[in-house]
């Protein structure tokens, strides 16, 4: 089962991505991680990465494209694979789609996420880490996993919060090129979904990201 994974940040789609590694020994595969461990690796494609990167320019997919194939097709990617953070826009979409037929690899399903642009950065800014234990679930903008005043919900732990998540500037800047449907991360997305439609090769799967972190994913597992 190979899938790509799309939503928002602040959608959940870390946490789903995980309990789908867990419940089908698949391998979750974040774009992020890859630049890193081809960088710290040595690689010649982490080189070349790296020399973009050192200029704040961004990586040209001739790069990016091989080194997420090369991460693809190892052992731990056998029994499938999720595909977290690219691509991120219509382009890279089109020649990931290509790259992958090239190489033989099917893509199984795509999964998107539903989640509004003011709900998702409020979850965003809501955000309060466990000075205990980071997994402890703390946000102040969700009912369910509301802190005991300023205290964490499940140990009674001080809280603090991640700079970058109350970073309104930031936040606004990557959640307009994910809800961008022209040229940004949705439009990759519904280049997927007309794929889907057109021909019945890729199944799209669309989810509420409003629910509860169980109630979405049980959701994901009905439809998969």
């Amino acid at each position: 089962m190979n899938i790509l994974f799309f939503g928002p940040n602040g959608s959940g789609k870390g946490t789903q991505g995980a309990i789908l590694k867990d419940k089908y020994n698949t391998a979750h595969i974040e774009s992020g991680a890859i630049f890193r461990e081809n960088i710290s690796n040595g690689t010649e494609l982490g080189a070349k990465a790296k020399e973009y990167i050192d200029k704040g320019d961004l990586v040209p997919d001739e790069i990016t494209i091989p080194m997420i194939l090369d991460r693809l097709k190892r052992d731990d990617c056998k029994n499938g694979w999720l595909l977290d953070g690219f691509p991120r826009n219509k382009n890279q979409a089109i020649k990931l789609d290509e790259a992958l037929k090239e190489a033989g690899m099917a893509l199984d399903i795509v999964i998107e996420i539903l989640l509004d642009r003011e709900i998702a950065k409020n979850r965003i800014m809501g955000r309060r880490l466990c000075v205990n234990d980071n997994n402890h679930p703390n946000n102040i903008f969700i009912d369910a996993i509301k802190p005991d005043g300023d205290k964490c919900r499940v140990c009674g732990g001080e809280l603090k919060t991640r700079a970058d998540d109350q970073d309104e500037d930031a936040i606004s800047k990557r959640h307009g090129i994910y809800y961008d449907t022209e040229t940004g991360t949705l439009a990759s997305a519904y280049y997927f979904k007309d794929i889907a439609e057109k021909t019945g090769t890729v199944k799209y799967i669309t989810l509420n990201g409003k629910p509860s972190v169980k109630e979405v994913a049980a959701e994901l597992i009905s439809k998969l």
